[in-house]
């Protein structure tokens, strides 16, 4: 019984060294997962600020043509709102004329679908 007891104790203790052995592994993966996250923020960081400056550098090289180009149409939409006032100046009084004869020119008529109805 005793060899018995000793096998028994003997694959205990083997189990017991399996357990620890599978738990250091676990624990080594949870680490690994870990630092392999926060390595890959600390690339995202650094790939996020690489990209914004690459950004705020061509922001910067072409905000210079946006404002003249910005100047340009702003001289173009005042010369065509200089044009319109000067039309409309011009032909201010012709048309409010031709708004009132057509409005006092009324030429009363029944209407086309209108029948005569005879008793």
């Amino acid at each position: 019984m005793a060899a018995n007891s000793q096998g028994i104790q003997t694959l205990l203790e083997a189990e017991k060294e399996a357990a620890k052995v599978v738990q250091k592994a676990r624990q080594y993966r949870v680490q690994k997962l870990k630092d392999a996250r926060s390595e890959a923020a600390k690339e995202i960081e650094e790939y996020k600020a690489s990209k914004d400056a690459e950004f705020k550098k061509f922001e910067s090289e072409h905000s210079s043509q946006t404002t003249s180009s910005q100047s340009t149409i702003d001289a173009q939409a005042k010369t065509q709102l200089a044009e319109l006032e000067e039309a409309v100046k011009k032909n201010r009084d012709g048309v409010i004329k031709k708004i009132v004869e057509r409005v006092t020119k009324s030429e009363p008529q029944l209407h086309q679908n209108l029948k005569k109805v005879e008793a």
